[in-house]
């Protein structure tokens, strides 16, 4: 597999079936649909999905055969990046290089859009058709994990912990404070994107029905592949190039806690390359065809490694 082209032929799969999500919800409001719909096409790599795909792919199902799934996850990943970007978080005006949804629609349905997004996507993952192999109990466990790594105990907790930390870097770093703020650290990183990544491979494996010490192995994947990802996302906030990112690189200007800020690039990426190499030996532990382990592999060192 070239992870590169296996994550934009799953970006394009899911990118054309997000419109008709949204269209499917009769009734909505046009200018609320109008907001979910513009967030949507903003594109993006579309890792989540390209995970939970590869993850299902595992055990000898098809991408296609759960695209819905694919679809709901990256909804709310969507709706994190809409709340995200607000004036009262990070304050963004560039997303995936458009204007932001508050700049285009005012902040008021920027937060309506991404609540919409949030809980739609559990109606696209539960009332969606599936091939028989997916049994109503497999959906159920993928929905559960979505829900827990999105919500207080997952993702949201990320984020106002991220809220907390700000101002963080004002003060003069003392070693203790200096290991207060790697603790705090973990702890945002672990939950406002780990979550989210771990959510893609649990559902994966959910949906396929993967035998539990199989799920928990790729479950502790995607945890490291998720700080790894984070680690990396630090660093090219400050080295990328902002035209091919698409965002601002926000971090630095805000003075955010990252492990850039705190560590300093070079040690950062070696932070990255640590939690890659955890990621790996958990995934060796998952039995699967050889090459689908492989590929998965590859994502993940695509995904650690990437340039924007």
């Amino acid at each position: 597999m070239d992870p590169e082209k296996y994550i934009r032929e799953q970006a394009r799969a899911v990118s054309a079936a997000l419109p008709a999500a949204v269209s499917r919800l009769k009734g909505a409001e046009p200018r609320l649909a109008e907001a979910m719909a513009y967030s949507l096409a903003a594109g993006g790599k579309r890792l989540r999905p390209a995970l939970l795909a590869a993850s299902y792919e595992l055990f000898g199902g098809k991408a296609r055969d759960v695209r819905p799934a694919a679809c709901a996850l990256e909804m709310v990943h969507t709706y994190s990046l809409v709340h995200d970007d607000l004036p009262a978080m990070d304050d963004d005006d560039l997303r995936r290089g458009r204007p932001t949804s508050h700049r285009v629609y005012g902040e008021a349905l920027a937060i309506l859009a991404g609540d919409a997004l949030l809980t739609d996507a559990f109606t696209v993952l539960l009332t969606s058709r599936y091939p028989a192999a997916v049994k109503p109990a497999r959906l159920l466990r993928a929905a559960s994990v979505l829900a827990v790594r999105a919500g207080a105990r997952g993702m949201v907790s990320g984020q106002a912990a991220d809220l907390a930390a700000e101002g963080f870097l004002d003060a003069k770093l003392t070693p203790a404070r200096r290991r207060k703020a790697l603790g705090l650290l973990a702890y945002i990183h672990l939950h406002k994107t780990a979550d989210l990544i771990t959510a893609a491979v649990e559902m994966g494996a959910a949906l396929a029905g993967a035998p539990e010490k199989d799920f928990m192995a790729l479950s502790a994947f995607g945890r490291e592949l998720g700080l790894c990802f984070q680690a990396a996302d630090d660093v090219l906030d400050v080295t990328g190039d902002k035209s091919k990112l698409g965002k601002s690189g926000s971090d630095a200007r805000n003075r955010k806690l990252t492990y850039a800020t705190l560590l300093g690039v070079e040690a950062a990426g070696l932070k990255a390359e640590a939690y890659l190499r955890r990621a790996l030996a958990s995934l060796r532990k998952v039995r699967g065809g050889r090459k689908a382990l492989a590929d998965l592999a590859g994502l993940a060192a695509f995904a650690c490694r990437r340039e924007s």
